[in-house]
């Protein structure tokens, strides 16, 4: 009985995005207790479920979240929808007629297309997918074209969970990552948000015109200060600099006494550590001197994590 209702209650918020409590627990026979716990089992199984408290609050699922793809296989879901379609020939049941109506619109929302883009052919998935990437990102880019405000809710890199209202501007890619460049209410003023961190994102319903802003001068240093930036310079060994060509690009790569040398200015952080260390003895950094001990003592810690077994 539980899991039955907490599966209605995932497929009404597919229809309807947003639902109250008093209205499910009318439905399902329960107490709104009740749907708030089967709500909170269905957040901890990885459905970014919002529960906005107030007059005009209610049980929400963003507007960028579907089932996965692997909900079904190919060979399940033709078997349930050609089922259902007999059965509904013979029975006119209004029950067979809402399932058909959930597996035809979970079919057209599945789909993960390659966006083709003039001679440019991108895969706008991540690796994993798991929250949708492609649907947020295809989301996002209608919320442009629409100037449709959004309301998401974001996840910044310290795990600080925040919402907020945007009028999204324009899809930036920078180094294999997505951001969207928007107003935020919030804070008054344009902001970078990188798509992956959107836990889930809905259509408020207004539209916004747009604000000017100079495409020729975008922060695309994302708001870093001259304390996060740092001037890097690494010693780079043959086989490695296909790799590294790609990762700072050829104009950042210099030939000096016979050695190749590359030099960048970067945002210091655990994503440039991680970086650098997947090249392991292929590079050897220069300076700043702080980064290769830093380097230095994290290989030495994994080095002993190792040796331990």
């Amino acid at each position: 009985m539980k899991f039955q209702i907490m599966l209605k209650i995932l497929f009404r918020l597919l229809r309807k995005r947003k639902l109250c409590a008093k209205d499910l627990a009318a439905e399902n026979g329960v107490s709104e207790r009740s749907i708030y716990r089967y709500v909170e089992e269905l957040i901890v199984s990885g459905v970014p479920i919002d529960i906005i408290r107030g007059r005009n609050g209610g049980i929400c699922l963003p507007d960028t979240y579907r089932l996965p793809e692997n909900f079904f296989s190919k060979e399940e879901f033709a078997a349930a929808v050609n089922a259902l379609n007999a059965l509904s020939e013979q029975l006119p049941d209004k029950a067979i007629r809402s399932a058909l109506e959930k597996l035809t619109l979970q079919q057209k929302q599945s789909s993960r297309d390659l966006t083709i883009s003039g001679n440019i052919l991108v895969d706008s998935g991540t690796w994993g997918d798991a929250y949708g990437f492609s649907d947020t990102l295809k989301f996002m880019e209608q919320a442009i074209e629409n100037c449709r405000c959004l309301d998401i809710t974001y996840l910044d890199r310290s795990g600080t969970q925040s919402r907020r209202i945007i009028e999204p501007h324009l899809l930036i890619y920078k180094q294999n990552i997505w951001y969207v460049y928007a107003f935020c209410r919030r804070r008054e003023d344009f902001r970078l948000f990188r798509v992956a961190r959107i836990r889930g994102a809905s259509d408020t319903g207004e539209c916004f015109e747009k604000r000017p802003f100079d495409r020729d001068n975008l922060p695309l240093k994302f708001n870093f200060t001259d304390k996060e930036l740092i001037d890097l310079r690494i010693l780079v060994q043959k086989e490695a600099l296909p790799d590294v060509e790609e990762w700072l690009g050829v104009g950042n790569i210099h030939l000096q006494d016979g050695r190749i040398y590359a030099e960048a200015v970067l945002p210091q952080g655990e994503p440039l550590l991680s970086k650098l260390l997947s090249f392991g003895d292929t590079i050897k950094i220069e300076r700043p001197k702080t980064l290769s001990q830093e380097l230095t003592a994290r290989a030495k810690r994994l080095a002993a994590l190792y040796d331990s077994n």
